[in-house]
């Protein structure tokens, strides 16, 4: 059993409540990671003196759980930055767009896909993200979104099948079709390798009761739900998703109160993506009235070619507490805790004794400068599983 004592730790961010503090926060702390898991957290004087194979002084820096991405589309071949600078001056986002990105990665290899994705989790890692969800989507015929599973599964536990991203090309004058072959053959060659099935509701996608349907299928197929929605304009998604018992709605940008209140009485997580409303210029969802209401809230990065092209979630973090109305330990709490909770994970997204040793060193003695310092990399060291996967400080 390996066993690496981190101490020394100016702040650390458990996400274990006390004393009223939601992000359990535990000053001069220490915490030991033992065959991939926590075994200890403490005081630093109160660590354990000897026993361990290597020991961290984090010299007063803080430290926070693993990022938690609930949301990304990782798995995709081609470029959509012309698009991004026609966004920029003034051309409207829309749903289009993802059919160029389907072509290019109909043509892609697997190879050519696979060498993307590890080099995403690698970019994710360096960021602090540990656990992260991948959809497929940019393939949308049976072996396509196959082979789009099966290498997200290679990389992630959290593979998600989107077969109802849009309808394709081909398909365009016959929908019923489509939707039959998503809820039928296709469902079937992807739910091997998936874990939960997703639609996307929306103007231009795939209409409410077409969703119901498809996520009906997934449900007996034994997938977990997620939903697309609201994130275009008003519509039936967050309801949708609250009544299919979904584990999380994501978008979420135009809401009524009808929809707050929903989200509110259910088990359902928001899932917020600001970096969306970066790269399209439109409104940012209002955090703080979810957050006010007793919502669960998550924030992730929603990497994707076309609307969100950044996997960051120090960004997303800095975003939110721009430009949301969080605040920043809202803002951490969203990206780590709030993430597993939209992937229905109890073993990620917060540091006490039994869960897996996903830590985050940062270069910063608080966790605020996550905002505070956008766009700078204070992200020092991670550790997957007790794993370093960036480099390691020197050890005693």
């Amino acid at each position: 059993m390996t066993t690496t004592l981190l101490t020394n730790i100016g702040e650390l961010t458990t996400n274990v409540a006390a004393g009223g503090d939601p992000l359990g926060t535990v000053h001069d702390a220490a915490l030991l990671m033992a065959d991939g898991r926590i075994a200890w957290i403490g005081q630093a004087a109160d660590a354990p003196a000897r026993g361990q194979d290597a020991t961290i002084d984090a010299g007063g820096r803080a430290v926070i759980p693993g990022f938690v991405d609930s949301h990304t589309h990782l798995v995709f071949g081609g470029d959509r930055a012309d698009e991004f600078e026609a966004r920029m001056a003034g051309t409207p986002y829309a749903a289009g767009g993802i059919r160029r990105t389907v072509a290019a990665t109909r043509a892609a290899s697997d190879e050519e896909l696979r060498l993307r994705l590890q080099r995403f989790t690698t970019e994710l890692h360096g960021q602090g993200t540990t656990t992260f969800e991948i959809k497929t989507g940019y393939g949308l015929t049976v072996a396509d979104e196959e082979r789009l599973a099966r290498l997200a599964a290679e990389v992630s536990g959290e593979v998600t099948f989107l077969g109802a991203h849009v309808v394709p090309a081909e398909y365009a004058e016959r929908r019923d079709e489509y939707v039959e072959l998503v809820c039928g053959e296709m469902l079937r060659a992807c739910a091997p390798h998936a874990r939960w099935i997703d639609v996307f509701c929306e103007r231009g996608a795939f209409t409410p009761e077409e969703a119901r349907r498809i996520l009906a299928a997934g449900a007996e197929r034994g997938l977990g739900l997620r939903v697309h929605g609201n994130q275009l304009g008003p519509g039936e998604g967050v309801r949708l998703a609250v009544a299919a018992g979904a584990a999380s709605v994501d978008h979420c940008t135009y809401l009524d109160d009808a929809d707050v209140a929903a989200l509110a009485g259910s088990q359902t997580v928001a899932t917020l993506l600001p970096g969306v409303e970066f790269s399209t210029r439109q409104p940012y969802p209002d955090a703080r009235r979810l957050i006010d209401a007793g919502v669960t809230v998550a924030l992730a990065s929603d990497c994707n070619p076309g609307s969100s092209f950044t996997s960051s979630l120090p960004l997303m973090i800095a975003l939110a507490v721009r430009e949301m109305g969080m605040t920043p330990a809202e803002a951490v709490w969203a990206a780590t805790a709030g993430g597993a909770r939209a992937l229905r994970r109890d073993d990620v997204g917060a540091l006490a004794p039994g869960m897996r040793a996903d830590v985050v060193m940062l270069d910063a003695p608080t966790r605020v400068h996550l905002a505070y310092r956008p766009g700078v990399p204070i992200v020092q060291t991670v550790w997957v599983g007790g794993r370093a996967v960036t480099p390691e400080p020197s050890a005693r």
